[in-house]
């Protein structure tokens, strides 16, 4: 059985905005503008990304 995934890429720089989104970004694994991450789908990388969702961008 595969497990299902999510492909989040960074749109917008984290510069300017709170420590704890800096901080999300890079617990999802970003770290460039354009960078893609595949991410498993749990209800934690959910909530992540939710939170800096004016960031991110799902492919």
């Amino acid at each position: 059985m595969s497990k299902k995934t999510l492909k989040v890429e960074l749109v917008r720089s984290p510069i300017g905005t709170r420590a704890s989104h800096r901080g999300t970004v890079l617990g999802l694994g970003l770290k460039r503008i354009r960078q893609v991450r595949e991410l498993e789908d749990t209800p934690a990388v959910r909530g992540m990304i939710n939170k800096v969702s004016y960031l991110v961008k799902l492919v």
